[in-house]
């Protein structure tokens, strides 16, 4: 059997774990750069739709006593890894899917209650995060899917946990599922699904396999497959990221290139810090640059470019260096840029790089960006930077309405009086 652990209102529950005052207030959390609402309490979710712009719904927030709140990602994340350790306590196998969700699998748990199991799980990380989660659990991952919904829609009944165990309560689930709310189901394809009168999950289990792999490919066969009951989908293990990417709006437009420079090497240098974590080298970058659509009054310009390195790097020098090298390339003077950003392609294990007869890295490179790193992680994030970035100026989002990172500063841990 498959579990799907999912943290409710996971952002809104981290802001709750430490200020008690906010639960049953309604609560809204906002995107990078305090843009739109990414998160909502279901208290808020009556007044404020996902994707809500903020500075547009500013007097529904004040109407309805909305609690705002900037992304804190530090604690988010460092919420989620504690969630996720304590579910590793109870299987060891787990898929940490999301920041907030993973699939548990159940491998000899045949003689076990595991509504009780589910229980047991929501009353430990409750008492030890303070996270609520719900519970859905069936024969596969796909219809794991569809059991947490059941769970978290009819909470009071469930209490959180729902097994889907036998086939009157897997086909009962199946007619209550809306084939737009099917895991793997977009938008366009359930469209595709209701000119032929496939309005539910059941009804897409009963199209022919013939039909449904000619229609929708060998992935949407294996959807149904799941949905049958057929494991079909296996726990994945995490892998390193094909792309790496550092893109951020400006508070303000941007003409100067000497600030777009400084920006881009910023960028580039932080693209180049994930790769060293895990342990990887890129290929080829792309850099792009873009004015503010919604300026209807300035002039409009956006462009990318990719550069294929000479040789596979880690290095902060060298990635600056090729990614200044492309903004020279795109850059036209007499524009208002509102965003930028680096992106690191064609990634490698850094103990499988090709090596050229003619160009490498420079032996260097590695020992220097090591000290580095290890300097930056004992002293404070981006203490030492390249020369072409600005030593005063460190990136900050705007984050005017930002909560304590409680469990991740110790300037701001919490204080009990």
């Amino acid at each position: 059997m498959y579990a799907l652990i999912d943290c409710n209102n996971f952002y809104a529950s981290c802001e709750r774990a430490f200020n008690p005052k906010l639960v049953g207030k309604p609560i809204a959390i906002l995107s990078n750069n305090d843009g739109c609402v990414i998160s909502r309490s279901n208290e808020a979710k009556l007044h404020v739709p996902m994707g809500a712009v903020a500075f547009k719904y500013k007097e529904v927030f004040k109407a309805h006593k909305i609690k705002v709140f900037s992304s804190n990602y530090p604690l988010y994340g460092d919420m989620s890894n504690r969630v996720m350790r304590i579910l590793a306590t109870y299987t060891p196998d787990i898929e940490v899917y999301s920041i907030d969700e993973a699939f548990l699998q159940f491998k000899g748990y045949e003689n076990w209650d595991l509504e009780q199991y589910g229980l047991e799980i929501i009353d430990s990380v409750k008492q030890l995060t303070q996270i609520p989660i719900s519970i859905g659990i069936a024969p596969t991952k796909a219809l794991s899917k569809v059991a947490n919904k059941i769970a978290k829609k009819f909470a009071e009944r469930t209490s959180g946990v729902y097994v889907l165990d036998t086939e009157d309560k897997i086909k009962k689930a199946l007619k209550w599922t809306k084939i737009e709310d099917v895991w793997g189901i977009g938008r366009a394809i359930s469209k595709r699904l209701k000119v032929i009168k496939v309005n539910t999950a059941l009804d897409f289990i009963q199209l022919p396999d013939d039909y449904v792999r000619k229609e929708f490919s060998v992935v949407g066969l294996r959807l149904k497959h799941e949905l049958e009951g057929k494991v079909r989908l296996q726990l994945e293990q995490p892998e390193h990221k094909k792309n790496i990417a550092t893109t951020r709006s400006f508070a303000s437009t941007v003409t100067d290139i000497d600030i777009l420079k400084e920006r881009v090497s910023t960028f580039a240098s932080s693209c180049a810090e994930k790769l060293r974590q895990q342990k990887s080298c890129c290929n080829t970058l792309m850099v792009f640059v873009r004015t503010n659509k919604f300026a209807k009054n300035q002039s409009q310009y956006g462009r990318n470019i990719s550069l294929k390195l000479p040789y596979a790097s880690q290095s902060d020098i060298t990635i600056s260096k090729y990614a200044l090298k492309a903004l020279h390339l795109i850059y036209k003077e007499g524009f208002h840029y509102k965003k930028a950003g680096v992106i690191l392609m064609d990634i490698v294990p850094e103990h499988a790089i090709q090596q050229n007869l003619f160009f490498n890295e420079n032996p260097k490179h590695f020992s220097l960006m090591k000290a580095m790193d290890k300097i930056n992680k004992r002293l404070g994030h981006k203490k030492l930077k390249l020369a072409q970035q600005n030593i005063e100026k460190t990136w900050l989002m705007r984050q005017e309405k930002l909560s304590p990172r409680y469990t991740t500063s110790w300037d701001e841990l919490l204080e009990v009086k």
